[in-house]
């Protein structure tokens, strides 16, 4: 049995440490304060009797779990969570409240700011009605991605340490830095790792499990005008924000984020600055088919080029830049990773939810780079914002999943 009061006050002492990373820094990890959560993890797992614990000079934390099964043949497989939380808002002095048998009413967050938690606003609230649900006071954000992902998998090494009985082969954990700013799996070491495939715990709701990821790229479009004394500027100012402008009124309006679902990719503009000298736009290219995402950004090439040449001069340039790609290519040839967690859930009564991520992971990369590592849920709702909860109950069945994937590791051999 898997202790609820043990799993909340681990979660509770995570998230009440800041560990918010910045992309503007270029060190790994990429804030000091990353360390302090870092050194309570490596410490911790060796209070726990883990094997081979270390942390590197990068905050990457790794450890290893002996088998309890003789045969060498059992695969050594990974769990792994990130502990940086995002920067998009604030994650200092965050304030936890725990919210016991939820009655499906409103829940008041902050009262004398008057923020709340309201299901006509998140109808999967409802779902966890006389559940224990733990959220913020509303002024930050909780933490759960993916300090969730951490607590269970740290409760999972305990649970199989207290029970020698269970019949599992080597297990890798592994902790990162950085993932919110996509650097999680930059100078994560495959080899020393030393597992076959892994699974991040770092999904959402309840059930979800994820293998396909949108390929991605960043664009860099920069415009460059004529500046002229506007009295005098008649066939001679060339005002760079007006040829932006033009760029964006030229992207498809329904292939916008807040136009797309499912595995629909986009174009999404999020940063543009300038003058009439020079003008620069930020945007992101995202889609789940190769072949798609390779004629996004063609067309992005063409669309420079086409302002170009209407202009009669080189006043448009593009930088195009890959990302990360969708895992799915990867996880294929091993589709039976997914369905050993897809049995798994079923094992402990969870209904998959198998669907793509409309986003990256640390496990598209870590893919890539060698390490199959499909994404499953940690039991977060919310992410990235002052209206973000977890429900307990749910971090205790990812808690189970990780138990009986190791499980059925060892039974998918057998057969």
């Amino acid at each position: 049995m898997i202790h609820k009061e043990a799993l909340i006050d681990r979660f509770i002492s995570y998230v009440t440490i800041d560990t918010q990373s910045d992309a503007s820094s270029d060190s790994t990890p990429s804030t000091a304060k990353q360390w302090d959560l870092a050194n309570k993890l490596e410490y911790e797992l060796k209070a726990l009797g883990m094997q081979d614990v270390s942390i590197d000079d990068h905050g990457y934390i790794m450890a290893t779990l002996p088998a309890t099964v003789t045969d060498r043949t059992i695969p050594t497989i990974g769990f792994i969570a990130h502990y940086d939380t995002t920067p998009d808002f604030t994650g200092t002095d965050v304030k936890p409240q725990l919210i016991e048998k939820y009655n499906g009413k409103d829940i008041i967050l902050n009262k004398e700011k008057n923020i709340r938690l309201s299901p006509e606003e998140f109808e999967s609230l409802l779902n966890y009605k006389g559940q224990t649900l733990i959220t913020t006071d509303g002024t930050t954000l909780l933490g759960a991605d993916d300090k969730a992902g951490v607590t269970e998998i740290m409760e999972a090494m305990k649970y199989f340490l207290e029970h020698p009985e269970i019949k599992h082969g080597e297990i890798k954990v592994g902790f990162t830095p950085d993932e919110e700013i996509g650097r999680g799996a930059h100078k994560f070491d495959v080899k020393k790792f030393g597992a076959q495939w892994a699974y991040t715990m770092d999904g959402s709701q309840i059930g979800e499990l994820e293998y396909e990821n949108f390929n991605a790229a960043g664009a860099v479009v920069t415009i460059t005008g004529k500046s002229v004394h506007p009295g005098y500027a008649k066939g001679k100012l060339i005002n760079s924000i007006f040829i932006a402008q033009d760029f964006i009124n030229s992207l498809p309006p329904l292939e916008r984020p807040e136009h797309t679902e499912g595995r629909e990719g986009f174009f999404h503009l999020n940063g543009i600055e300038g003058d009439i000298e020079e003008t620069k736009l930020e945007l992101i290219i995202r889609d789940h088919d190769r072949e798609h995402f390779e004629a996004r950004k063609n067309f992005l090439q063409s669309l420079a080029d086409d302002l170009n040449e209407q202009y009669e001069r080189d006043c448009v340039s593009i930088m195009i830049k890959d990302q990360y790609f969708n895992m799915r290519e990867k996880i294929e040839p091993v589709m039976h990773i997914v369905e050993i967690a897809k049995k798994s859930m079923e094992d402990v009564g969870i209904t998959p939810i198998i669907k793509p991520i409309r986003g990256g992971t640390d496990g598209s990369q870590l893919s890539f780079m060698g390490l199959p590592c499909p994404n499953i849920f940690a039991g977060g709702h919310n992410f990235h914002g002052r209206v973000e909860y977890v429900p307990v109950e749910s971090m205790l069945k990812a808690v189970e999943v990780i138990v009986k994937i190791a499980e059925n590791t060892v039974l998918a051999k057998a057969k």
